[in-house]
């Protein structure tokens, strides 16, 4: 069983630059930011960012303290993509593309997927950790001009992971 946190982090909500962090329980991690978004952009990459760095067959459960970002992964989604990617009230899914980013590769992946809301800030180890690499990726964007990508590994036995940004380039984890 893969367990994995993620969290999101946003310095100035919209606007001010993004960072996103995952942190796999048995040891590797990474984290990334751009120069701007939301802390919704923010909790979604997480998600998806470690969906695709655990692909394959072994049964997967992210937690997240966001249940906004569960609930577009699993509870909302169905429903989305049966109205053609439209809400209830008839408009569009905000963040759509990363949202149907998340689907695409939820679907892809041969193991199930679960998630797991989590407290924030109330001591839990990896959600306290996902959040301290998320701000610092964040920190890290707004500190650059251009979107950057930051990634560290909190794992000495992983070198290196083949990861996909939002266009399909591909990234690599040391």
């Amino acid at each position: 069983m893969i367990i994995v946190s993620t969290d999101g982090s946003c310095l100035r909500n919209p606007g001010g630059a993004i960072g996103w962090a995952w942190v796999n329980h048995e040891g590797p991690s990474a984290s990334g930011g751009e120069r701007s978004g939301t802390n919704q952009i923010a909790e979604l990459r997480a998600l998806l960012e470690a969906l695709r760095a655990h692909p394959g067959s072994e049964p997967m459960i992210i937690e997240s303290d966001s249940q906004y970002a569960i609930k577009c992964a699993s509870e909302w989604l169905a429903g989305w993509k049966r109205k053609g990617w439209k809400t209830s009230t008839g408009s569009q899914v905000k963040n759509v593309e990363l949202v149907r980013a998340i689907d695409r590769e939820i679907a892809e992946r041969s193991g199930p997927v679960r998630f797991r809301w989590v407290r924030g800030h109330v001591g839990n180890h990896f959600n306290e950790v996902a959040d301290t690499l998320a701000g610092a990726a964040a920190r890290e964007a707004a500190a650059r001009p251009g979107p950057i990508e930051v990634f560290e590994s909190v794992s000495l036995t992983v070198k290196a992971a083949a990861l996909r940004g939002p266009d399909d380039t591909e990234l690599t984890l040391f």
